[in-house]
């Protein structure tokens, strides 16, 4: 561990808006964590400033760990080297440490470390550690935005960086004097990794609302969707170990209702070279600058085709189209009479602005990857022609139309909602499952279909995901969701009501038409049954 204490500067109120400043009788304490590979070589840092002026920089690292498990690290370090004396603030850009500390820990300890879905907590020792330092002070916990410019994060992102080349504690104190001349180096080679828990709900994790969850969720968020990531993996199919295993979902062969035929494997590979053309295929990852994705902007050969729909997801920079966020993807699926036809969209687009980390940990989608990709305005007509007429699905629809509405709008195309009809795949799963939880993940396990491998929430994916689930709702075997105890808003515990499974039976045209086609036939031959048909 690097220790490296500085002489003091006066305390002023006159600087109390400078992060850096020091504050009467309480040490200020700025924590990061790092991770290579995730997991691989790992590192902490910890900036501290103490009430006199003086400061105190720390790092330290692991050679095989985890980005949360170094993020806890961080700031148990800074309890450790600050006195107990005085109050301590603790800023830290995880949101998984501050909610787990502040929020979340409660409850795992009266659940004996267990989630709210029964789980074991990970990284159960550290954060048992942290609870115990905790319980010694009076600790004020502050989340950051990471990588947003604050100088208090920058530092001790700097540090936690040193921390994953030191690979130990006991690191010269001479290289922290070369920090800054090594930060540009080590925040471009920074971006997530596309990689997630597959022992959490891989599409629980929603902290944006994109899924509108009806009722209370787990607490803890998938274990590494964080941000500090150095050198992202090269395929999007990660074996894990320990606690933080991950587990790839087995790809399987769905049941599908009789109707349409089974989802086509749409499993990237790793940068292999293409046989036919001797190009690098796209291997899925969107954390770094990754020339090899070619946009799948089909003509539109079955517009205006009956019974023609678009099961349809977006990514977005953010939550609010009226606020400046964009669209960076696009993925649709299209189905002519509920059969798939094999045509698919699916574009990155430059959004020409920055997005928050948070986001980022969700979609895994960088903004170095979206550097060379085009902008709406580029792909604005083949999205439009291929959309136009057709039946657009989604789940949680309005989000994805609001954005949609807002993008054509900007290049001139105003009349795009009335082109197409919408269909809200959440609005039909709280009709048919009322009371219970209707995210997608919860409709996937309860339909028992959507089981492709998968890691962040890819547009694509996530369409072929939801044109699953809404077969299923609308043609498939029908659940009656009786081992599915849910909590409701209203708190006790709730099942499928048997009236509500009425609506759910479909009137077939073909069956009427051949039913009353036997009877006229038999009418012919009795004049009696003829009088009364």
């Amino acid at each position: 561990m690097s220790d490296n204490r500085t002489s003091a500067q006066q305390f002023s109120k006159n600087n109390a808006m400078n992060p850096l400043a020091a504050k009467a009788n309480t040490t200020v304490a700025y924590t990061d964590g790092a991770c290579k590979g995730n997991p691989g070589a790992g590192g902490w840092g910890a900036h501290l400033i103490f009430s006199d002026g003086s400061t105190q920089d720390l790092y330290g690292g692991d050679k095989e760990t985890t980005n949360n498990r170094m993020e806890l690290m961080g700031a148990i370090k800074a309890l450790t080297h600050s006195s107990l004396t005085q109050r301590l603030e603790i800023w830290t850009d995880s949101s998984y440490v501050k909610k787990g500390i502040t929020e979340w820990i409660d409850g795992w300890k009266k659940r004996g470390w267990k989630t709210a879905s029964k789980k074991p907590v990970a990284n159960q020792d550290l954060w048992q550690q942290l609870d115990e330092l905790c319980q010694q002070r009076d600790v004020d916990w502050h989340w950051v935005k990471g990588h947003a410019g604050h100088a208090g994060n920058e530092k001790a992102d700097e540090l936690a960086n040193l921390g994953v080349t030191s690979n130990s504690e006991d690191a010269s104190t001479a290289v922290l004097a070369d920090v800054s001349k090594k930060k540009a180096q080590i925040t471009t080679d920074k971006a997530p990794t596309a990689s997630s828990d597959s022992n959490d709900d891989w599409l629980n994790f929603d902290p944006l609302g994109f899924d509108v969850v009806d009722d209370e969720h787990d607490e803890e968020p998938l274990e590494n969707q964080h941000d500090h990531v150095l050198s992202p993996a090269t395929t999007i199919k990660i074996n894990r170990s320990q606690n933080d295993a991950i587990k790839p979902m087995s790809m399987s062969t769905t049941d599908m209702p009789e109707t349409h035929a089974p989802m086509p494997d749409t499993t990237l590979d790793s940068h292999t070279p293409d046989m036919a053309t001797g190009a690098t295929k796209f291997d899925g990852d969107t954390s770094r600058a990754n020339p090899h994705f070619t946009p799948l902007l089909p003509k539109p050969i079955h517009r205006h085709e009956a019974d023609r729909q678009l099961i349809m997801d977006t990514e977005t920079t953010g939550l609010d189209a009226l606020k400046g966020d964009r669209i960076i993807e696009v993925g649709i699926v299209e189905m002519v009479g509920r059969k798939f036809t094999g045509e698919k969209l699916h574009v990155y687009i430059n959004p020409q602005r920055g997005m928050d980390d948070e986001v980022i940990r969700i979609h895994g989608i960088s903004e170095a990857f979206l550097a060379d990709k085009p902008t709406f305005d580029q792909v604005a007509q083949s999205l439009y022609n291929f959309m136009d007429g057709a039946e657009i699905i989604a789940h949680n629809a309005s989000f994805d139309m609001n954005f949609l509405n807002m993008e054509f709008a900007k290049v001139g195309m105003h009349d795009f909602s009335e082109r197409v009809q919408v269909t809200d795949s959440l609005v039909m799963a709280k009709q048919q499952y009322p009371g219970q939880k209707n995210t997608l993940d919860a409709l996937v396990r309860r339909l028992d279909v959507g089981k492709q491998d998968r890691t962040f929430h890819g547009a694509l994916l996530d369409s072929e995901i939801l044109a699953e689930v809404y077969l299923a709702m609308t043609g498939g075997q029908v659940t009656l969701a009786i081992e599915e105890d849910t909590q409701t808003d209203g708190g006790p515990t709730a099942h499928a009501s048997f009236a509500n499974l009425a609506s759910l039976l479909l009137k077939s045209t073909t069956d009427e038409s051949a039913n009353q086609n036997w009877y006229n036939a038999l009418a012919e031959e009795y004049p009696e049954l003829k009088a009364n048909i």
